[in-house]
């Protein structure tokens, strides 16, 4: 399974270095494809409720027919359902497959993924019945081959199929059924949508308003200069040369047709199981990388900032068991699952009693002053503090441009120490290069970074430390000219600044004693 994840990452990063040429990073729906496929299903909702105001299940060719003669109005929402209920599927997959690709699809996540994989299959069905509902030629063909999959199973006493040969009108009861279907799956979708999002501690269900706003605009656009035609009612006496197809929906019609229904039906069920067994297949030992936070009983001091930083509340404030004395009340603790390794609470914590096994503050702290002294060796040297699924490429052509590069798990994940040993190891800068706000592994990581470094957040970066020679930049796949430019930029900012002195104050070596033991296991 790490082969299929490593050629579905080179996927999903050869897209998103297309998508931030065309859009930057900023815009780019494929970090945002989740919260897409909710704003569409709203669309859909949205749209649905007024075509179910014209729509007659004794007529449903005949009304869909009067709602495309709504120019005015009927016309671009017909269209922009259809449009958003194809773009829905694509978002889906999407999103699927980049949780996926960054191994975010197993332990903590597993019900996140296995709900979000039966939500992808409710999609499927209720635009399936949606495509019967219209009885074009392609609705028709879709119930006939729906038809014989339920006929090779044995569950009708007569074949289902001779609904829709022609013998007698099809009867408004197959319509009202699908018709209800059609309604209460995306409606029942809601529930399936909390499950999926239950575990994270802030749910983003929406693209920003501006990206929702023009991805809105964009489809009616679409559905105006290309209005959605309606195809010829069904007939099943005529035999047409040719159906067109929904993709989006109806992929596997053609392999369908030509297979027997119990070898169809076989590979629907394994396709179906392979995806609920992916968290299994993905899994990893909980060591190393992986390892869940732990917490130092005896240096936290029960500020409950690591809780309110946790992008999974893995992290909760218990009573102190053990004789209180100079200690707070209450002290973290880590649900290890829960936990999904990210490390966010190793840099929340002012004293570095939290975070991953070997990546908490106080496990950090002797890394960067190694690196220092190894690798500061000239004056006016600039560190570029980059997360660690970076692009390569862009690592050595900072390195090229003459930029340290200090590789970290997360820049999230960093404590802002980290910054303050740089500068007095002798760093003239400190710039951190962090992934796209929307496409942090960590969830939040960019975002408590900033506040930490600008806004005084717990665990924030020091008023002693000059924070001119410290900035933040984004580091996009694709964008090799923006991480150049804000190095640059940032270079020729610290290089008109006075040299910094060297010499670490008392305070500091307080703050930032060597690492202390870890207590035993997960607290």
């Amino acid at each position: 399974m790490p082969l299929f994840e490593r050629l579905a990452l080179r996927v999903v990063r050869a897209l998103d270095a297309a998508c931030h040429r065309l859009f930057g990073w900023r815009w780019n729906p494929l970090h945002q494809s989740g919260a897409l496929a909710c704003l569409l299903l709203v669309v859909l909702i949205a749209t649905g409720l007024y075509l179910l105001l014209f729509y007659r299940v004794g007529t449903p060719w005949e009304s869909v027919q009067r709602l495309q003669a709504q120019w005015w109005l009927g016309r671009w929402m017909r269209g922009v359902h259809r449009l958003a209920s194809d773009l829905l599927v694509v978002a889906a997959v999407a999103h699927a497959v980049r949780m996926f690709a960054q191994a975010r699809s197993w332990g903590p996540r597993t019900m996140a993924w296995v709900s979000g994989v039966f939500l992808l299959l409710f999609t499927f069905v209720s635009g399936w019945t949606g495509f019967v509902l219209v009885w074009d030629r392609f609705g028709g063909t879709l119930a006939l081959a729906g038809a014989r999959m339920m006929d090779s199973l044995p569950i009708l006493s007569e074949p289902l199929v001779r609904v829709f040969q022609g013998e007698r009108p099809v009867p408004g009861a197959f319509f009202f059924i699908n018709l209800f279907l059609h309604i209460a799956i995306p409606l029942g979708m809601g529930a399936g949508l909390w499950l999926h999002v239950a575990r994270l501690a802030r749910p983003v269900l929406l693209p920003p308003r501006g990206l929702s706003v023009a991805g809105v605009i964009g489809m009616l656009v679409v559905v105006l200069a290309l209005p959605m035609p309606l195809d010829a009612k069904f007939d099943p006496f005529a035999i047409a040369a040719a159906v067109p197809l929904d993709l989006s929906y109806a992929f596997w019609l053609p392999v369908a047709d030509r297979l027997p229904a119990a070898l169809a039906w076989t590979g629907a069920v394994l396709t179906f199981t392979a995806a609920l067994l992916v968290p299994m297949l993905t899994r990893r030992a909980r060591a190393g990388a992986w390892a869940p936070s732990v917490v130092d009983p005896a240096t936290c001091t029960g500020c409950e900032q690591c809780p309110q930083d946790c992008p999974w509340d893995a992290i909760t404030m218990v009573p102190r068991p053990e004789p209180r004395g100079a200690h707070s009340a209450l002290v973290a603790q880590v649900d290890p699952s829960l936990c999904v390794s990210c490390g966010l609470c190793a840099a929340s914590c002012a004293p570095m009693g939290v975070g991953p096994l070997h990546r908490s503050g106080r496990d950090q702290i002797p890394r960067i002053r190694a690196f220092a002294r190894e690798a500061l060796q000239v004056p006016g040297q600039v560190v570029a503090v980059t997360c660690e699924n970076a692009a390569p490429g862009q690592l050595t052509a900072l390195a090229s441009r003459g930029a340290v590069v200090y590789p970290v798990p997360c820049t999230g994940n960093m404590h802002s120490s980290v910054v303050e040993l740089a500068l007095r190891g002798g760093a003239a800068g400190v710039i951190i290069f962090s992934c796209p706000p929307r496409d942090c592994r960590g969830r939040e990581g960019p975002t408590w970074l900033e506040q930490r470094i600008y806004r005084e957040r717990e665990a924030e970066l020091q008023a002693r430390v000059d924070k001119r020679r410290v900035a933040l930049a984004t580091m996009a796949i694709g964008d090799l000219p923006g991480t150049l430019t804000a190095f640059t930029t940032f270079r020729q900012r610290v290089a008109g600044l006075v040299p910094p002195g060297l010499d670490p104050s008392s305070e500091m070596e307080v703050a930032c004693e060597p690492p202390a033991p870890h207590v035993g296991a997960p607290t």
